[in-house]
C-alpha cells in the first residue's frame, strides 16, 4: 500500500522567489469526500489519476497512476468547477525537497510549500521562507480549495 505522509506550509512571500519556470498543473476532483478523494491532474505533458484515503494527522493512503493526457483532459471536464490551478516550483533544501504551489484563478494568492515525509515525526531542514503550518488545517486541502477558494475567506 501507498501511504503518502506530508506536511503544509504557507510561504513567506517576502523571502521567497521562483527558481526556474515551475509547471502549469490543472486538476479536478471527480469524487471528494471525507472518506476518499479521487484527482485527475493535467501536469505539463503528463497527466495522472490519484485516489487518495482519508487524512489521519499528517497521513493518508494514496494510489497514484499515470494516464494518458486526452484521457485526462476528457475527465476534467467531468470534474466539478472551479478546478484547480496552480504553477509548482521544486525546491531543494537539505535531504528534501518541496514542493511549492502558487495558486492562480479563485485561490490567486496563495501560496503553500508542502515537503513528503519516510514518517510523521521525521525532522527536516527548514527553508528561511517557511512560514506557519497549515497541515492540519482542511482549508487548504486542494480539495478544500475547490469548493471554498481563497479568494471567498473571510478572515
Amino acid at each position: 500500500m501507498a501511504k503518502e505522509i506530508e506536511r503544509k506550509f504557507l510561504v513567506k512571500r517576502e523571502l521567497w522567489q521562483p527558481k526556474g519556470e515551475g509547471i502549469e498543473i490543472a486538476q479536478g476532483y471527480l469524487a471528494a469526500d471525507k472518506k476518499r478523494v479521487v484527482r485527475v491532474r493535467l501536469a505539463g505533458n503528463r497527466a495522472y489519476l490519484t485516489v487518495k484515503g482519508p487524512t489521519k494527522g499528517v497521513e493518508r493512503l494514496e494510489f497514484e497512476y499515470e494516464i494518458p493526457t486526452d484521457d485526462a483532459s476528457a475527465m476534467l471536464a467531468l470534474c466539478e468547477h472551479p478546478w484547480i490551478e496552480k504553477r509548482r516550483y521544486l525546491e531543494q533544501c537539505g535531504a528534501h525537497t518541496w514542493e511549492i504551489d502558487c495558486f492562480s484563478g479563485e485561490n490567486e494568492g496563495l501560496v503553500v510549500a508542502e515537503i513528503e515525509l519516510s514518517t510523521a515525526d521525521e525532522i527536516f531542514e527548514r527553508p528561511l521562507w517557511l512560514g506557519e503550518e497549515v497541515s492540519d488545517d482542511s482549508r487548504y486541502l486542494n480539495a478544500s480549495l475547490m469548493r471554498l477558494p481563497f479568494s471567498r475567506w473571510r478572515n
